[in-house]
């Protein structure tokens, strides 16, 4: 089963500086693997990489060519999973197999999603007006997602909170916070509609939780990476952000997101940024999920063709020939 296998490596443009607790952005690079099958069918994944664990397009790429002999001698998904660690790599790769196999079996990965789906989009750190002026323009949208730091987030969601009353809330401060802010603060987010906070403490910190009840929904992130990861977050947290940079790809996504459920803990799935390319496929775990969090495209200023669409907060049915949908 001879295959042909390709890399491009993308620079997205963002529409503003992405600020978050630990750092900022101004592009989003991407590594896109292209698995070309004798009869000329074609599938792709694209993956962003996991930042803080220090992932580039350049390391990916390294990883995925040590792969290529076997990729293009006929390598599975399943041989995928044991012969390369959870991360972009095998998250491109992956994803281009199963894009790869719908082709072929001329199916839709899609089938049973009901569509649009909720996304929630997301606010990053910036002054206080400009808090509130970007919520307002968003005001519509079901889901908010408020990016925060230590320095005073009750006033940033008031912020928001005058800008749109009616969006539901997540609030990401992205490890800034120690457990004692943790306390401090829940209280008063409930009273903001907040729904989710999402990993507010450092990693390694999360036995500080044990005999606490958050008055407020705790989401795992940067604790959670594969089923490994699981026990970890099990008892202090009642849900978990599922990305396919960190999972290794939508293979190992859809056994945690089966593992997490198993186990009572509710599921989120987000992303690390990216094209539509990086997001269609988290949208196949659309059906496990209470949140999602795939609006990368609505913070880059260009896309792929065909691209995601997106209305007021909601993602309709993928177009054919993006990703996943025999064409």
């Amino acid at each position: 089963m001879a295959r042909k296998l390709a890399l491009d490596a993308y620079e997205w443009a963002l529409r503003e500086p992405f600020v978050i607790a630990r750092g900022s952005q101004d592009t989003q690079p991407t590594l896109r693997v292209t698995i070309v099958d004798e009869d000329g069918r074609c599938g792709r994944g694209e993956a962003c990489g996991v930042d803080y664990d220090g992932e580039t397009v350049a390391t990916m790429t390294g990883q995925v060519e040590t792969f290529r002999p076997a990729i293009e001698a006929g390598l599975s998904r399943e041989e995928l999973q044991h012969g390369l660690p959870a991360g972009g790599a095998r998250n491109a790769i992956d994803c281009a197999l199963w894009d790869l196999e719908a082709q072929q079996g001329r199916s839709s990965l899609f089938d049973g999603i009901a569509f649009p789906q909720p996304t929630a989009f997301t606010i990053g750190m910036r002054s206080l007006a400009s808090y509130e002026t970007t919520a307002r323009a968003r005001a519509n949208y079901p889901l908010l997602k408020i990016k925060v730091g230590r320095d005073d987030p009750l006033a940033v969601i008031a912020a928001v909170r005058r800008g749109a009353p009616k969006p539901k809330l997540i609030v990401d401060p992205n490890q800034a916070w120690t457990v004692d802010d943790l306390k401090t603060f829940a209280p008063a987010l409930v009273q903001f509609g907040v729904v989710l906070i999402e990993q507010p403490i450092p990693v390694g910190h999360e036995q500080e939780l044990v005999g606490w009840y958050s008055p407020v929904l705790l989401c795992a992130d940067e604790l959670v990476g594969t089923r490994a990861d699981l026990p970890r977050a099990v008892g202090l947290f009642g849900c978990i952000n599922i990305k396919l940079d960190k999972t290794g790809g939508l293979t190992e996504a859809l056994l945690l997101a089966d593992e997490a459920r198993a186990v009572g803990l509710r599921v989120m799935a987000g992303c690390m940024a990216g094209s539509s390319l990086c997001m269609a496929p988290s949208l196949v775990l659309a059906a496990h999920c209470s949140f999602l969090d795939l609006d990368g495209p609505l913070l880059q200023v260009g896309d792929v063709t065909p691209a995601l669409e997106y209305r007021n907060g909601w993602i309709l049915r993928p177009a054919v020939g993006l990703w996943g949908s025999a064409h």
